[in-house]
């Protein structure tokens, strides 16, 4: 076999095997050789700018009976390419799948199938043909015209291997649809669900779109932290929307009687498998309505959403199946928490009594001290009742909420307590948030100044703030009306079976590497990065590590040791397990503790509290393996049973706690026991 012929077969093989970064490496510089001799010869493949494509794989192969001998130009990947001397087989993918073409070099000539062996998997070309049948009975393109249209410089994944790492899967998400399909599967059904929501929401209700501020100086419509901003030519501070809320209703004030936007929204919340900081979300308002038209609405979205994605009502999601199909049951509030705690709270009525209550329940008493009874309520439901196994799988609408946690919506003219408020759970999660829309100018204020001393005093920090224009709305005059916010992610997660919101956000949100070099190196190992020219070096991309931070270890002050010994009898009862994080969040109202949500190997998820949010933001542990004790007994923090404990590493320098959470290899399984 000649050098050449070798090449080329090492070339070919780039997809068939699992190699080393050696001889990655090493690919990698013939691909750019290649390039360069593509280009002397007056070849370059970056000047095309066009290719007439009259046809789809899909296309081709589910019509072949009509289409077989016409004449058809393709353009797409090549994924996969087979040498067979005078005449080669290449699968091209496209939008819609992949085909096989035939290339022959009597037919396409000497000098052009000369140059084609040269092209790699990952090379983007044109081709020109007839559609026939193979003997195997493939449909495939008799290639006439092979066009190299891009030149591929990095390495796809490998077939066998493909692109497994979740994190460079959500940070490189143009080589995860190249190589994983069913990821571009989730994106074209996610597309699907948001135009049949439109299609519903216009066609069937007679809703108007439009179009509301991202960038405001109130952040309104909802309880949550948001991402501040500054603009420099106004010079004043401004914030990213949490909601779009206030100004829809004022477009109903205005006489857009049906309205509703669907777009982006921004939490400067804990990111964990069920949340993103920014996230798509849906909200409607609907004059002369109330709660129980908006109740509809939801059912309707959601029922027709999963007829148009997967074309049946029942939803299939990890295992469990929810029938959306209308009507969905309903549940109060209160009705919940005394089917779950036993306590009945519609024979409570003093905030008293209320707090005593709480506590006999387990919760803390200074965290309750200063609680209404409406508040308990929630906390309560919150906290003994969403976390039970089933409860609220539904789907179902919980009601009854109370008054001291709903600022926007109505009172219940037959208990004023509570409010005309719903929220629609599926798999235990909040899918929706709709109200009969408070129109009070006046009690809409009062409850604005209670929420905004709360913010004021530090009592609550994602209290609602006063919004004085809103309240002049109002005086205007907001008809009676019916309000619904939809998480379009979490309707998508559960419709798509998709385990984490990332697998249904194309670009999520996510940490940047420690390091240049650390994102390159991470950048080679999943087929994509930077050239060896904007390195600035001659070797490949990923060749070098990136070089571990040096510590001054004469800096460092720890705690003494201890004097005291431990007998081993004592020492043994204690018992650590490697453990897997699943989810992480921050805890709100909480600067330190993360929530995690681990596998210790018993098939059970552990919840463990860790004061550490100074030192790690949630989103970055997700995947790790840890160590924890497992066999303390439960310790309820911020009303949350702290199942055990994660073990860090501390110490000083120069009067700065450092802290450092221990992390071990991912190959150790969850339930390993230390010894």
């Amino acid at each position: 076999m000649s050098k050449e012929e070798m090449r080329d077969n090492l070339v070919s093989q780039e997809a068939e095997a699992e190699v080393s970064e050696e001889s990655l490496n090493e690919l990698r510089k013939i691909r750019r050789d290649k390039l360069k001799a593509l280009q002397e010869a007056g070849r370059n493949p970056y000047l095309h700018e066009t290719w007439d494509v009259t046809a789809h794989s899909m296309d081709i192969k589910e019509n072949f009976d009509a289409m077989e001998d016409q004449e058809v130009s393709c353009a797409g990947r090549i994924m996969a390419f087979r040498n067979m001397g005078k005449a080669s087989f290449i699968d091209i993918q496209d939008k819609q799948g992949r085909i096989q073409c035939y290339v022959r070099r009597d037919v396409i000539g000497d000098e052009e199938y000369k140059w084609f062996k040269t092209y790699d998997i990952g090379d983007i070309v044109g081709v020109t043909g007839t559609v026939f049948k193979t003997k195997h009975g493939e449909v495939s393109i008799k290639t006439d015209k092979v066009a190299l249209l891009s030149k591929s410089l990095q390495i796809l994944p490998d077939k066998w291997h493909g692109l497994k790492d979740t994190d460079l899967r959500y940070r490189q998400r143009y080589v995860d649809l190249i190589v994983n399909p069913e990821v571009k599967e989730t994106f074209v059904k996610r597309a699907k669900i948001i135009k049949e929501i439109k299609r519903v929401l216009e066609d069937d209700y007679g809703f108007l779109e439009v179009d509301t501020p991202i960038l405001t100086t109130i952040a309104g419509g909802a309880n949550a932290r948001p991402f501040n901003t500054h603009h420099n030519t106004l010079d004043i501070d401004m914030k990213l929307r949490i909601s779009n809320e206030l100004y829809l209703k004022r477009l109903i004030v205005g006489g857009l009687d049906r309205v509703y936007e669907m777009g982006k929204m921004f939490r400067n919340e804990g990111m964990d498998r069920n949340h993103n900081p920014e996230f798509t979300s849906m909200e409607c308002y609907m004059a002369y309505g109330n709660m129980e038209s908006v109740m509809e609405v939801t059912e309707q979205l959601v029922y027709k959403a999963a007829l148009a994605a997967n074309g049946s009502p029942v939803i299939k999601y990890q295992g469990k199946e929810f029938d959306v199909t209308p009507p969905w049951r309903r549940l109060d509030m209160t009705d919940a928490v005394k089917e779950i705690t036993g306590v009945d709270f519609h024979k409570i009525d003093s905030d008293e009594e209320a707090r005593e209550a709480a506590v006999k329940q387990g919760m803390k008493e200074e965290d309750v001290k200063d609680m209404p009874r409406g508040k308990i309520i929630a906390e309560m439901f919150e906290e003994f009742c969403e976390d039970v196994p089933g409860y609220l799988d539904g789907p179902v609408f919980v009601t009854g909420h109370p008054v001291e946690i709903s600022p926007l919506s109505k009172r219940d003219p037959e208990d004023p307590r509570i409010t005309r408020r719903f929220e629609g759970y599926i798999n235990g999660w909040e899918v929706c948030n709709a109200f009969s829309e408070l129109n009070d100018p006046i009690d809409q204020f009062e409850r604005f100044t209670i929420q905004q001393k709360q913010l004021d005093t530090g009592a609550d920090d994602e209290a609602h703030p006063m919004d004085m224009d809103f309240v002049n709305a109002l005086e205007v005059g907001l008809p009676p009306t019916g309000g619904l916010g939809v998480g379009i992610d979490r309707v998508i997660m559960l419709i798509c079976d998709a385990p984490s919101i990332r697998d249904i956000i194309l670009f999520p949100t996510m940490k940047p590497l420690d390091s240049a070099k650390k994102e390159e190196g991470a950048a080679a190992d999943a087929g994509a990065g930077c050239t060896a020219e904007a390195c600035g070096v001659a070797k490949a991309c990923g060749a070098e590590n990136a070089r571990p931070e040096k510590i001054d270890f004469s800096k460092v002050e720890i705690e003494p040791l201890f004097k005291d010994f431990v007998d081993f009898e004592t020492f043994s009862k204690s018992d650590f397990r490697a453990v897997k994080v699943l989810a992480c969040e921050a805890v709100p109202k909480s600067k330190k503790l993360l929530k995690f949500t681990l596998d210790d190997g018993t098939g059970e998820e552990r919840t463990i509290l860790s004061g550490i949010h100074a030192y790690y933001e949630p989103e970055e542990l997700v995947g790790k393996t840890c160590i924890a004790i497992t066999n303390l007994p439960p310790r309820p923090m911020m009303g949350i049973d702290s199942c055990g404990m994660l073990i860090s590493a501390v110490h000083s320098e120069e009067g700065e706690e450092k802290l450092h959470l221990l992390m071990v290899d991912d190959r150790i399984p969850a339930g390993a026991k230390l010894y």
